[in-house]
């Protein structure tokens, strides 16, 4: 399901909007719009998973504890996404405002209700349970096989897929800070800034302000991203889309 468009990155863009959008959206839109400022949560980690939640400004992460009350961050989600779709019995994550967010949320069992009678929800929610274990399975590859470099670069190359218009001007927001980036990576937010700061010395990217990059390589972010088989160097574009 993909809209017309001028790049390879305007069909990504529409593909992540699409798949909540027309139909999932629907299902929210009866509810009422809350605001959710930036840091702080909109479920906890534990709780009974009693909603889904659609995020329709702004970022949020979901992160568990671990340990000694170490953080781990398992996802970052935008405006279109939809929080606790896969979940059943009690939430495996807290989920925060990394940005000031607009969000709505819906029962699960309406949700469920809505999806169960209409022939266009189910198979949107049943492509919208395949993305979330694609995601899965990615950043499990990203953890287990990648190093830093290649982390870093895939993240920012992900970034990079949901904002066109940002990428053209070969400036990428970050709204997250560094320690939210290290939490998701699985690296020490030391490690982060040495990355960053070996890809400016290659003229790759470059950190402008506290929450910028300038892509300057966009090539050389794809190849050392270790994903050179799966995106085009001239759109970044996984071959898998069409």
């Amino acid at each position: 399901m993909l809209m017309q468009g001028n790049t390879a990155f305007e069909n990504v863009e529409a593909t992540s909007k699409l798949s909540c959008d027309q139909p999932l959206a629907s299902v929210f839109q009866m509810s009422a719009t809350e605001t959710v400022e930036a840091g702080e949560a909109i479920c906890w980690e534990g709780d009974a998973a009693k909603h889904l939640f659609q995020i329709v400004e702004g970022v949020v992460r979901l992160h568990r504890i671990i340990g000694e009350g170490r953080r781990v961050i398992t996802a970052f989600q935008f405006a279109g996404d939809v929080v606790g779709a896969f979940l059943q019995g009690d939430l495996l994550f807290t989920a925060e405002a990394v940005t000031d967010c607009k969000i709505r949320r819906v029962s699960r069992k309406t949700f469920h209700d809505e999806v169960s009678r209409s022939d266009a929800l189910r198979p949107a929610y049943i492509n919208l349970l395949c993305k979330e274990t694609a995601a899965a399975h990615d950043q499990m590859v990203l953890l287990s096989k990648k190093n830093a470099e290649e982390r870093l670069c895939s993240f920012i190359l992900k970034l990079a897929l949901r904002s066109e218009s940002q990428l053209k001007k070969g400036l990428l927001r970050l709204p997250m800070n560094r320690q939210d980036i290290a939490d998701y990576l699985g690296l020490t937010i030391e490690t982060v800034s040495r990355t960053i700061s070996k890809l400016a010395a290659k003229n790759i990217v470059i950190p402008e302000g506290r929450h910028d990059l300038r892509i300057v390589s966009q090539s050389r972010l794809v190849q050392l991203s270790g994903n050179s088989d799966d995106f085009s160097e001239k759109t970044c574009h996984r071959g898998s889309v069409h």
